[in-house]
């Protein structure tokens, strides 16, 4: 079965779009971090509510349902407590409904399957660390987002990876990542699409949020 697997969409909604567009009529599935760092909150959430997106939270999303930014700096703070002003009541309690993992055609977990919220594993970690998440599930395939860097590995057969972020990307390319996913061949294939980034950051200035925001977009950093 082919399916198609996004993460750290945070609130882009151009982005997402342009996303969408190239996914068509795959099931998709989210890694988590649907809202943060960007002005679309309720524009992404509404999305994912009407296509059915399997979900789960990530630690932005987390932090926009508890209030707690204690581990976030000062930009991501802003964005968080930004979103919780302008999120819907009924948006609120999606994001407060989206379990920290699932374990199904596929295992997602949004730091990883050790630490559900707020590891970061990058593809230059020890070999060790991507074969030792397969104790926390009997699944052969994991997904995983968080860092907004993609990568895939093999482990004695099994495979783990992270398609990248939809909303933020952070590897040095400034486009849109995803993974389309064969789970019989247990094959993934890391893909990029352009988006309107100029209609984000634009966006992000006249809702006032922190203009970094919107300059590391163009960079991809």
């Amino acid at each position: 079965m082919k399916v198609a697997v996004i993460a750290d969409i945070h609130a882009n909604l151009p982005a997402f779009e342009s996303v969408l567009e190239e996914i068509g009529d795959l099931p998709k599935f989210c890694c988590g971090d649907l809202v943060g760092y960007n002005p679309f909150p309720n524009e992404v959430i509404e999305i994912v509510k009407e296509q059915k997106i399997v979900s789960i939270l990530g630690n932005h999303d987390n932090a926009v349902i508890t209030g707690d930014t204690s581990w976030f700096n000062r930009t991501a703070r802003k964005a968080i407590d930004w979103t919780r002003g302008e999120l819907t009541t009924e948006n609120f309690k999606f994001l407060k409904s989206l379990p920290r993992s699932y374990d199904n055609e596929i295992y997602m977990a949004h730091g990883s399957p050790k630490d559900l919220l707020e590891e970061y594993v990058y593809p230059e970690d020890p070999a060790y660390v991507f074969g030792d998440f397969f104790n926390y599930t009997k699944n052969n395939i994991i997904a995983m987002g968080h860092t907004h860097v993609p990568f895939k590995k093999i482990v004695d057969e099994k495979l783990i990876f992270n398609p990248g972020s939809v909303g933020q990307p952070r590897d040095g390319d400034s486009r849109a990542s995803y993974g389309i996913l064969d789970t019989n061949a247990r094959e993934v294939e890391i893909k990029r699409v352009k988006y309107d980034i100029e209609r984000t950051a634009k966006k992000i200035e006249a809702v006032g949020l922190p203009g970094r925001l919107a300059m590391r977009l163009f960079s991809g950093v």
